[in-house]
């Protein structure tokens, strides 16, 4: 067996501190890939190289693909492999050999029109209630939020009136061809939550749209206002655009996808995720599957 060789990876390796070196250099693996850095750091320089036979450095990070990281952006992409023989062939898919998908809303969906709801209306909705909207929505994630606040802060009138309107946290894709907007999936709302007590409590907004749950603070705010958090279905950005009819910026036109957009929709599919008294889906659904999982659990280790 030959001496443990150590590869100084252009990737940082996590755990690879001087016991896990120490660790390493005393199994009998062929390679063994830590950071160097650490054994330097700790001052086993010498020790590695009396210990190894074969000290690589120049490795360059092309040389070491372990992962790919996905484009929250949802861009068009597609997989192929390089096989030194020439360039990828890529062939056009065929779209008669996609599967003919019929959507039906169900009937126990409530259906919103966005332009004429009210506060009164938000009260009545339930958690996990499924709802269908229509009308005018308008879009604000991370910089136009950030924007709105500093407006805010200097006393300056928001270039878009808040006041009963819903607020969708998404930076819509580029169209291409004959689409109204590109893929339009919602991005992860907890990164809002540090400015939705001043957009409630100073600009009127009645709901916001995004994915995943909310934290205590936009909870509280929203439960002190009487407002309402719905989740868009995340992972389907394409989908969701189909719901979308018509698409414009109003404002922060400089920001690109993060942009102030208003949507115009036609049954966008959502569900409430925070009442207006505060109950999130997010808190209350795990305590009310807990009991359910542990009896499935219990009857697949049965078997």
């Amino acid at each position: 067996m030959s001496t443990p060789k150590i590869i100084r990876s252009a990737l940082f390796v996590p755990g690879s501190r001087p016991e896990r070196f120490a660790k390493a250099l005393a199994s009998k693996a062929d390679v063994v890939i830590v950071d160097f850095e650490d054994a330097v750091e700790e001052n086993l320089k010498e020790q590695a190289h009396a210990n190894l036979s074969e000290f690589l450095i120049q490795t360059h990070a092309a040389s070491l693909p372990i992962c790919i990281i996905p484009n929250c952006a949802a861009t068009r992409h597609v997989h192929f492999t390089l096989d030194g023989s020439g360039p990828a062939n890529l062939v056009p898919p065929d779209v008669d050999t996609y599967p003919s998908v019929a959507w039906e809303a169900g009937k126990s969906v409530r259906r919103v029109n966005l332009d004429t709801v009210t506060q009164d209306d938000v009260r009545a909705w339930e958690p996990g209630e499924t709802l269908l909207l229509s009308g005018k929505l308008l879009t604000g994630r991370d910089a136009a939020h950030k924007r709105m606040v500093e407006m805010m802060d200097r006393g300056e009138p928001l270039p878009v009136d808040l006041k009963g309107r819903f607020i969708y946290y998404v930076g819509p894709v580029d169209p291409v061809r004959d689409e109204v907007v590109g893929p339009a999936g919602p991005t992860t709302s907890t990164r809002m939550d540090k400015f939705t007590p001043r957009l409630l409590a100073e600009t009127g907004l009645l709901g916001m749209i995004g994915k995943s749950e909310r934290g205590p603070v936009a909870i509280e705010a929203i439960k002190a206002h009487e407002a309402v958090y719905l989740m868009a279905v995340g992972g389907a950005a394409y989908l969701v655009s189909q719901a979308i009819t018509k698409s414009r910026v109003i404002a922060f036109e400089d920001l690109g996808m993060e942009a102030i957009y208003e949507f115009e929709l036609k049954d966008m599919p959502t569900t409430v995720a925070v009442d207006a008294l505060g109950e999130s889906v997010h808190e209350t659904g795990p305590q009310q599957w807990a009991p359910i999982s542990a009896v499935v659990w219990a009857g697949n280790k049965a078997e």
